[in-house]
């Protein structure tokens, strides 16, 4: 079977908010922003959710949370992030996409999420969700503190370039692979695969997918991964659980096994479906 891999976006696509957004209170409580910047992070929540971001509400976006972390301790960030990961992530993960990303791993493709977010929230949401890879903005840090430069910004081109090097190092064609995205900032990450879907669409990529003919799905069910596996058999903790997000991962990979158990007949590689089997490699 030809080996591909499935892209996703995070915040609309797989989460109902900002993920960066979403951590307002958190960060609050553990000192690292004033009550003034908790309602600011809480607006701007509201009118993400509402409209999403365009290029230039993303670049201000991009301005006033690097501004807001310079001088943040690193290992705080971490701590605060890894101790409400459950409490802040866990309600907001679409049942459509953990479905899809389910379906898409049982047919053997790995998964990749890839977000203009910070490594910190993104990295712990993907191994709560059993991703291969993750493609994140890093910051740059200088004695444990971040300095409010940026190295790597995951946004527009840049998630495509990653793409290709991601592709390149897995050893798949982009043309096999599939990719997922609710805003018209991602149209270089949709346009790089051969399968590329808009999620939830702002109006910009709606008009682009329906240019270029690209299905258009719907997500509008987020629901608690630990409430919607709470009656499923206790399988063996993962080292990802004893580190702290384990309640998701213990469901979604209960999940997989439960679904390609299953199933009958293996897919093929046109769309997602369930294969007999399961494949897990982790990414840099």
């Amino acid at each position: 079977m030809t080996r591909a891999a499935a892209f996703f976006d995070l915040d609309k696509t797989i989460i109902a908010k900002s993920s960066t957004l979403a951590f307002g209170r958190p960060f609050f409580q553990g000192g690292l922003i004033n009550r003034r910047t908790v309602l600011k992070t809480a607006y701007a929540q509201f009118v993400f959710s509402l409209a999403g971001a365009d290029a230039q509400q993303m670049e201000r976006l991009r301005a006033q949370i690097t501004a807001m972390c310079t001088g943040w301790d690193v290992a705080t960030v971490h701590e605060i992030v890894r101790e409400t990961l459950h409490e802040i992530v866990d309600p907001l993960i679409y049942a459509e996409a953990a479905d899809l990303i389910e379906e898409h791993r049982a047919a053997g493709r790995e998964i990749v999420i890839v977000s203009s977010s910070g490594a910190e929230m993104v990295e712990p949401i993907g191994e709560m969700l059993g991703a291969d890879r993750v493609v994140a903005t890093r910051m740059v840090a200088v004695d444990g503190r971040y300095t409010g430069e940026i190295e790597f910004y995951a946004y527009a081109e840049n998630k495509a370039a990653a793409m290709r090097e991601v592709a390149a190092e897995g050893g798949y064609d982009l043309a096999d692979c599939y990719a997922y995205s609710d805003s018209i900032t991602d149209l270089p990450m949709l346009s790089a695969v051969g399968h590329p879907t808009a999620v939830n669409p702002d109006r910009g990529l709606r008009k682009a997918a329906l240019q270029h003919g690209w299905p258009v799905l719907r997500f509008e069910r987020p629901v608690s991964m630990r409430s919607r596996f709470a009656t499923a058999p206790t399988p063996v903790v993962t080292g990802a659980a004893a580190m702290g997000v384990g309640a998701a991962v213990v469901g979604l990979a209960w999940y997989a096994r439960h679904r390609a158990l299953r199933a009958a007949l293996p897919a093929g590689d046109d769309a997602p479906g369930p294969l007999s089997g399961r494949r897990r490699r982790r990414g840099a």
